[in-house]
């Protein structure tokens, strides 16, 4: 094996290829094994946790600018999504579907919703149809094989 350092094993030769550096048969790192320097700052850290806490809270009552964010992003971190309150058709069969998807585009035109929050609810919208055609499949097929009995 120590005939293997430093050569490019398996490509050709002066060619090095990236990502490829271990021998066949030697697959690197474990996953989830953590390097060194990691190690080395969790043993730095382990049982400061509370007093660093302490004294980051410490400092941003004091004014310290980025202190109070870490706190405050730590406390209250930005939402990425809200609830939203929108008025939808219920969908009960595909016949359905251009009532529904009409509501959006209004809701979306008024400014009720924005394009994205329409975006979204149109995926939800899109998953509810196909399980409504699904069921619809279903119970057409289950009539079909009655009525073939």
């Amino acid at each position: 094996m120590a005939s293997l350092i430093g050569k490019n094993v398996g490509s050709t030769p002066g060619r090095c290829l990236r990502g490829r550096p271990f021998a066949p048969g030697n697959p690197g790192r474990p996953r989830g094994a953590r390097n060194k320097t990691s190690l080395a700052i969790d043993l730095l850290l382990d049982g400061e946790a509370e007093a660093l806490t302490r004294k980051a809270v410490e400092m941003a009552l004091d004014g310290d600018t980025v202190a109070l964010r870490l706190c405050l992003d730590r406390i209250a971190p930005a939402r990425k999504d809200r609830p939203v309150l929108f008025e939808m058709p219920l969908i009960e069969t595909i016949a359905d579907l251009p009532k529904a998807t009409s509501a959006l585009l209004q809701a979306v035109a008024s400014g009720e919703l924005t394009p994205s929050e329409a975006s979204d609810i149109g995926k939800a919208v899109d998953a509810h149809v196909r399980a409504v055609e699904a069921a619809d499949i279903h119970e057409r097929l289950s009539r079909l094989e009655d009525a073939m009995r």
